[in-house]
């Protein structure tokens, strides 16, 4: 599902016109990363999941092509984690079968 397509079934199912369901989602993500980016908190959603950010210690990779290693710096990255009723729907579901 896009960003659209959310809006859109957004749209229908609140009767609020796409305009500002657009308006209220970028807002909404926008929030969501500056959080993420400017700070350590996370962003927690009941009955959804929690964003917030995982730092990754250095280490040293190697480079198969020329046979060398690497050292990937310490960084952050953003991660989602699903709430456990979130996770066991999704478990239970039967969308590749």
């Amino acid at each position: 599902m896009t960003k659209e397509e959310l809006v859109i079934m957004v749209a229908f199912k609140t009767g609020v016109e796409k305009k500002v369901i657009r308006s209220v989602l970028a807002a909404f993500l926008q929030e969501v990363r500056y959080t993420l980016e400017k700070s350590e908190e996370s962003v927690y959603l009941r009955n959804f999941g929690t964003f917030n950010i995982v730092k990754r210690k250095e280490k040293v990779a190697r480079n198969i092509r020329n046979n060398t290693q690497v050292v990937i710096p310490m960084h952050n990255i953003p991660k989602f984690k699903p709430c456990k009723e979130f996770m066991r729907n999704v478990k239970n579901t039967n969308a590749f079968n």
